[in-house]
Formats: C-alpha cells, sequence, structure tokens
C-alpha cells in the first residue's frame, strides 16, 4: 500500500466523540477548501458505523451547504432515521464553526435476490494503455508547475487515467460533453465492502463536471476560465465491486444553465458489470471581466 492510500484511510477513520458524533480532519485539495469527496466519504463513513455489518449502502443523496475550512475538524452528526427490516437509512449533517457545511442521507439494504438487467459497458481502451496521471499532468507545458503538484498531490492515493485529454489539457474549443477516467486505488484494500464504497465515493467528486467544461472549451479551475463548486451529489451502488480494482467512470453532462451544470455517470468494472451511477450539479460560472 502506498503511503498516500494509508494517509488517505487514516484521514478516513474518524473519531468517536459520542454516541453517534464523530469528529474528522481535512487534507490538502486543487482548491482552497474542503475537497467535496472527502467530506462526502466521511460522512458516509459516520453513516456506516451505526449500521450493521450485513447491511450493504445501496445509495446516496447530499448536499453542498457551505465551503469547508480544511484547517478546522469537521463534526458529524449522524441521526438513526430508521431502521426496517430490509432498509436502514441515515441523516449527517457535517458542522464547522458551529453551522453546517454538508449534508447527506444514506440508505442501508440486506443482500437479496431480485430482477437483474444493466446498460452495457461503453467501449474504453485497456487501462494498462493509457498515460499515468503523472504523466499527463506533466505533459501540459501550459499548467503551472504549482498546479501540477497540488494535483498530483490531491490525487496522489489514487491511480487516476485518463482516456482522453481532460478539460485542463486541451481546451478552447468546444468538444462533446463526455469523459472517460479510470481509476483504482494505489493500493490494495481490506475486504471491508463500505471502505469500498467510501473510496468510490471520494474519487466520485474528482472528475464528475468535466464533461460540463468540456462541452463549453473552459479549461477548468486548474486554468482560471471558470469558478465553481459541488452544489449536490447522488450516488447508486447497483453491484458488488473493488475500488483496488480497475474501475471505468463513464462521464457526460446532458445540461448546463443558469450558472449551474449537471454531470451524470456510470462506473463499470473492468469485466463489464455496472457497479454504480452518478449525478452531480455544480455551479459553473465565467469570471466577469471587470
Amino acid at each position: 500500500m502506498s503511503e498516500a492510500l494509508q494517509s488517505l484511510l487514516d484521514l478516513l477513520d474518524l473519531e468517536r466523540i459520542e454516541e453517534d458524533i464523530y469528529r474528522g480532519r481535512s487534507r490538502s485539495a486543487v482548491v482552497p477548501r474542503v475537497f467535496g469527496g472527502q467530506v462526502a466519504a466521511q460522512a458516509l463513513v459516520a453513516a456506516g458505523r451505526t449500521v450493521p455489518a450485513d447491511r450493504h449502502a445501496h445509495s446516496l443523496h447530499a448536499y453542498f451547504l457551505r465551503p469547508g475550512d480544511p484547517d478546522a475538524p469537521i463534526v458529524y452528526n449522524v441521526d438513526r432515521l430508521r431502521d426496517g427490516r430490509s432498509f436502514t437509512t441515515r441523516r449527517v449533517v457535517a458542522v464547522q464553526h458551529g453551522k453546517p457545511i454538508f449534508g447527506l442521507s444514506a440508505s442501508f439494504q440486506t443482500y437479496e435476490e431480485g430482477l437483474d438487467h444493466q446498460a452495457p459497458m461503453p467501449d474504453a481502451p485497456d487501462p494498462a494503455t493509457l498515460p499515468t496521471g503523472e504523466e499527463r499532468l506533466r505533459s501540459y507545458p501550459h499548467l503551472p508547475a504549482e498546479t501540477v503538484e497540488r494535483f498530483l498531490e490531491a490525487r496522489a492515493a489514487v491511480d487516476l487515467r485518463y482516456v482522453d485529454d481532460p478539460p485542463f489539457g486541451d481546451y478552447g474549443t468546444p468538444r462533446e460533453p463526455h469523459s472517460q477516467v479510470w481509476f483504482r486505488t494505489n493500493g490494495e484494500l481490506t475486504d471491508d465492502p463500505l471502505l469500498h464504497v467510501v473510496l468510490a465515493t471520494y474519487v466520485s467528486d474528482m472528475t464528475l463536471l468535466d464533461s460540463v467544461l468540456l462541452a463549453h472549451g473552459r479549461g477548468g479551475w486548474a486554468v482560471g476560465d471558470v469558478v465553481g463548486a459541488s452544489l449536490d451529489h447522488a450516488m447508486w451502488f447497483h453491484r458488488p465491486f473493488r475500488a483496488d480494482e480497475w474501475l471505468l467512470y463513464d462521464q457526460q453532462s446532458p445540461s448546463a444553465s443558469g450558472g449551474r451544470g449537471l454531470g451524470q455517470a456510470r462506473i463499470y468494472t473492468q469485466d463489464g458489470r455496472l457497479a454504480l451511477s452518478v449525478i452531480q450539479e455544480g455551479v459553473v460560472r465565467v469570471p466577469r471581466e471587470h
């Protein structure tokens, strides 16, 4: 296991303060606020620790309410909304400086048999044939060295490989609002199903709005031609998967309007099973010229 992955696992190992109350800390991000994937993953950890081990996360719905302060601890308060025969529901509110910064509802289910079908996996190249994240980032001479290092530090726990140029790599001309990345953790994980779900949640916030930027030829936060932040985030966990094995994140944007952009995605295992569906809306604004 890489040192960066162990550091991330330590970050997700919340401190229990009291019954259903947990405390987490933050790490550096590409932007000067708490990374949305981190707070979502930590909130899911908090929820999962109040649920029986035989019930696995099948969905989450979340709102980003305020920018998080990376220099302050985050307190996660868990409400036990429902404990049914098959489903368990939890609500988590993340608090900093006395104010909520994030709210999450998550549902967990016992395993059962049922109808089974899925959308087919789209075509994508073998991840082994693609440049690593570091190789691709360092190939763009227009990116400041400081920006490259911030990206590499923030993503060091994950092997994330773009199929095509990301928005910040080739911008200025609109492209199809479709993006693909392969990802897996930089090291093996334990068999705890919650851990794999939590890490996929963490990574899911890294690139989902890329397709919004592609549609308008914008490079994004790395080059400063848009400003924005995540507004809400929803995930459905369809089938078991491992976050330490390759997952294809197939993303697209059906709409952008009113200063907001919508991204939706499916995540497949390398052998073609549909593991997750993801939808996120974010603020995407073009900076005003003075």
